[in-house]
């Protein structure tokens, strides 16, 4: 007659297959999780005018800037569309300064009316050939901008929208130090030929041991009070800080 043994697991045997268990529970929750972020990282839009949605994920960071679901009656013209929303067939073989059609298609899940595909003109040559009012500079105002020479420093340029070219649309460029800080001209001046013996127009500029000075002798008898309306007059003397005037 055939006995059944009772089954025994030892210790060891136990703490494996609750490691087992622990490890397989883990891996389910990190996969339902992914799954929750992707979903989160979806944005759904209706359309008022037809009913249907449109799905776009974060990594589409050009639709922040560009129309994505508008009313069929409020919808901007495609040919109206600027950068970030179109993409220009953009061909390094061309004349430079020559005028050429470029072939521009409206990115996927914007919403415009008419055709997606269109011809715009434009000059052949690089972003960074573009002039200074069709691009945009970050300022810095770590520079003298009284200094001589003339200092400049590297900055990074970003082209206008609208404008087409050759090459990336962000690039590096020096310009010329030219920040100011707020300080006028106008009331420079007038603090130098009413208050002037008193140094208030250089304590106005930021020279303050030039203002203690003029005003501890009474602007130099005069004399001194004279030569700095003279200099900032023909903007020789400015800001302390380097700034120029506005």
């Amino acid at each position: 007659m055939l006995r059944c043994r009772p089954l025994r697991i030892s210790i060891r045997d136990s703490l494996v297959l609750l490691l087992l268990i622990i490890f397989n529970t883990i891996h389910v929750t990190d996969m339902a999780n992914n799954e929750m972020d992707l979903t989160s990282k979806q944005i759904k839009s209706k359309d008022d005018s037809n009913g249907k949605i449109v799905n776009f994920s974060s990594s589409d960071d050009y639709l922040k800037s560009c129309p994505v679901v508008e009313k069929e009656n409020e919808m901007m013209n495609c040919t109206d569309l600027n950068y970030p929303c179109i993409n220009c067939d953009r061909s390094i073989d061309c004349v430079y300064g020559a005028v050429y059609n470029y072939t521009c298609y409206v990115k996927p899940k914007v919403v415009c009316n008419g055709i997606k595909n269109f011809n715009r003109s434009s000059i052949c040559r690089f972003c960074y050939q573009t002039d200074k009012w069709e691009h945009q500079c970050e300022q810095k105002a770590n520079c003298n901008s009284l200094a001589s020479p003339i200092k400049y420093y590297l900055t990074n340029c970003t082209v206008s929208d609208h404008i087409i070219c050759l090459g990336k649309r962000r690039f590096l460029k020096k310009i010329k130090c030219s920040w100011t800080a707020g300080t006028r001209w106008g009331t420079a001046l007038i603090l130098a030929l009413t208050l002037g013996g008193f140094g208030a127009d250089r304590f106005y500029l930021g020279h303050w041991q030039e203002g203690i000075g003029k005003l501890f002798s009474f602007g130099g008898l005069g004399v001194w009070t004279l030569v700095d309306a003279l200099l900032i007059g023909i903007h020789h003397i400015g800001p302390a800080d380097g700034s120029l005037y506005i």
